[in-house]
């Protein structure tokens, strides 16, 4: 199992193991050794970061760790994930970093990593790093010793590609739109990307102060962008989070669609249109069970796979399918992205909205959800409350009450010290006791 890796690379809090200075060091000597598979030939290496203080701290010990063993370091300051996937590819990179903690809170950070092919690594790639970091790695030759230089375009090569997953015609004049940036990695790149389609731009969340990012802003705390879109008479609202590669929508009215009812809308679309392969859509273990009546209905399928939208990702490539996400708002179009991007999500949003002549309140709601209910419990390191005989004998009673009625998800967070209680009932009171009675159990067993 890995220890250092987790649902989407290495996360935790500044300054703390693992998110250290030296730690960074190590895993970017780490990564460097890895990825250099010849030694005659250049490497190259793109790094991208939010907007985190704590950011200049691992972009450069990851740039000693890399340059140490030869790579050469391609810095491209703050952009969205999908950028680097993108520019990892697309610059023949042999490794993309992104430094991000992504919806966590500005204190928090992390690294996630793309392969040559802008895809993130699989778990047996990151077995293997993690082997890599705790034996230590021999550095290149004094003379081999790489560079590291800044790339001022990243931004915008970003943006003329996600402009250009839209048909050429598409405008979006006329269309009042509330973007709320997260105070993080999208903050220029977005507003400037609506303007450009026409869109009249009402930002949000787009004053980075290095601890702001994702505070009273961006897809996990909409509230403020939902004032917006009402006080301003908007026509929409887009909410990232802190790398941009969530997005969650908001009606006129001020109310909030998570990434289900986004996926819904374009799964539906896309096959009616005959663009959708495999006539299926990917998706969590955590999307509404609503979701997956809906897509019956219209004679698709769910395919479900492990939280994490790599797990999607990989699951979309064995399969050959081209859209998929998570109900958090990570959505991934295969045929334009490696990985999911916020922003173009939403920009596909706002095109179905001009191409169909309809209001974002008459999209956003593709299905009625199925009640659902989410509670997280935290706990301290080395505790290991899903092995409680508590804890397990109050999951028992919860799935035997709900069979039939519902179902029950219990995981551990690969993100944060956090156990995720989920259930999902059309009866308020047994959902409401599952969920509760399994928290409980939880509690006690971190007291």
């Amino acid at each position: 199992m890995r220890k250092l890796f987790g649902t989407d690379g290495v996360r935790g809090k500044a300054n703390l193991h693992p998110m250290t200075a030296d730690m960074a060091l190590r895993i970017g000597a780490a990564v460097g050794r890895y990825f250099r598979r010849e030694t005659n030939t250049a490497h190259r290496v793109v790094i991208g970061k939010d907007t985190r203080l704590s950011g200049y701290m691992f972009e450069s010990a990851l740039t000693a760790g890399l340059t140490s063993t030869g790579m050469n370091v391609l810095l491209l300051g703050p952009v969205p994930t999908p950028a680097v996937g993108l520019m990892t590819r697309s610059m023949r990179a042999d490794l993309g970093v992104m430094i991000s903690a992504s919806h966590n809170p500005a204190e928090d950070n992390g690294i996630k990593f793309f392969g040559p092919d802008g895809f993130k690594l699989s778990d047996e790639a990151e077995l293997e790093l993690e082997a890599l970091i705790e034996s230590g790695v021999e550095p290149a030759q004094a003379d081999n010793i790489g560079r590291a230089k800044r790339i001022d375009d990243a931004r915008f090569r970003y943006g003329e590609r996600v402009k250009g997953s839209l048909p050429r015609d598409m405008r979006l004049d006329g269309l009042k739109v509330v973007i709320d940036c997260a105070n993080g990695a999208a903050h220029r790149a977005a507003p400037e990307i609506l303007w450009e389609l026409g869109a009249e731009v009402i930002p949000v969340g787009v004053s980075p102060d290095g601890k702001n990012i994702n505070r009273g802003c961006g897809s996990t705390q909409p509230a403020v962008a939902a004032e917006t879109v009402v006080a301003h008479g908007a026509h929409v609202g887009i909410c990232l989070d802190g790398d941009a590669d969530r997005v969650i929508v908001i009606d006129e009215t001020g109310t909030v669609a998570d990434g289900d009812q986004l996926m819904a809308l374009l799964a539906s679309t896309w096959s009616e249109d005959g663009r959708l392969t495999g006539g299926a859509l990917v998706a969590t273990v955590m999307s509404n069970l609503g979701l997956e009546r809906f897509l019956q209905s219209r004679g698709l399928t769910l395919e479900r796979t492990a939280v994490g939208d790599r797990y999607v990702v990989e699951r979309m490539r064995e399969g050959g399918f081209n859209l998929g996400g998570e109900q958090s708002g990570h959505i991934v179009m295969s045929d334009y992205a490696t990985t999911g991007d916020g922003l173009m999500a939403g920009l596909h949003f706002l095109a179905e909205m001009v191409r169909r002549g309809k209001k974002a309140s008459e999209l956003a709601r593709q299905f009625e959800p199925v009640p659902q209910l989410l509670q997280n419990v935290r706990f301290e390191a080395g505790q290991a409350p899903l092995e409680d005989a508590m804890v397990q004998r109050a999951i028992s009673r919860a799935e035997a009450d709900l069979e039939g009625r519902g179902r029950l998800l219990i995981r551990k967070s690969g993100t944060e010290p956090l156990i995720r209680v989920m259930a999902e009932s059309e009866d308020p009171d047994v959902l409401a006791r599952a969920v509760a009675d399994v928290v409980a159990a939880v509690k006690g067993a971190t007291a």
